[in-house]
């Protein structure tokens, strides 16, 4: 077993390809009783067709670990840079995969 598996460290790999990213303004989540499906999706103005460039499925444990992570990591934010401001501005149009849906 190496150092770092026995200290409890994982070794994560990260390819160029996954470490350019994916730009995405909305987010759609959905779940069911085993899972969260959280599609990001680019949306341009003026143009009603949307491509979802990433999906992300995860347990309702992790969702929440998530939720705390993304809560901390705001608040950092905010103490560094400022309050974060948000608009009243909605998509105008239905956005309805199927199932039980969130919007971010």
């Amino acid at each position: 077993m190496a150092a770092a598996e026995q200290q409890g460290q994982i070794n994560i790999e990260l390819t160029e390809e996954i470490a350019e990213g994916e730009y995405a303004n909305l987010a759609m989540i959905a779940h069911s009783h085993s899972e969260f499906v959280i599609d990001f999706i680019r949306l341009m103005p003026g143009i009603p067709k949307a491509k979802v460039k990433s999906r992300v499925v995860i347990t309702p444990e992790h969702a929440k670990r998530f939720l705390a992570a993304l809560e901390e990591n705001i608040l950092k934010y905010e103490q560094s840079f400022g309050v974060i401001k948000q608009t009243p501005e909605a998509p105008s149009f239905p956005l309805n995969f199927g199932g039980t849906i969130g919007e971010a």
